[in-house]
């Protein structure tokens, strides 16, 4: 079984056991687990599948936290004009976190 789940304007695939990297939200210490309400489309692994409009109606994935605050890769954002001598470099890390999915209710 499988969900599209939409979370922060991304749409995610998740399956039960999978490690999903979602942005980083703001939860109590004590969570240890979030729930996807936002469920695009349900299906089972035999080709039936359920599309909502624009939700399923009564659809929720359940994930556990893994980890709460992770870095992604460093980008660099570099300006630059030409013969100007104008340059300015500034790096970027995105925070982010990791979840493992442990249920999907359809």
């Amino acid at each position: 079984m499988y969900a599209i789940i939409e979370d922060s304007g991304t749409q995610l695939r998740a399956s039960v056991g999978d490690e999903l990297t979602i942005d980083l939200r703001d939860l109590p210490k004590s969570a240890s687990s979030v729930t996807f309400d936002n469920v695009l489309a349900v299906g089972d692994g035999a080709g039936k599948l359920t599309i909502g409009q624009p939700y399923v109606k009564g659809a929720k994935v359940t994930a556990d936290v893994l980890e709460a605050d992770v870095k992604g890769e460093k980008i660099d954002v570099i300006k630059f004009k030409r013969r100007k001598g104008y340059r300015r470099k500034q790096g970027h890390r995105q925070r982010s976190m990791k979840v493992r999915v442990t249920a999907i209710n359809a």
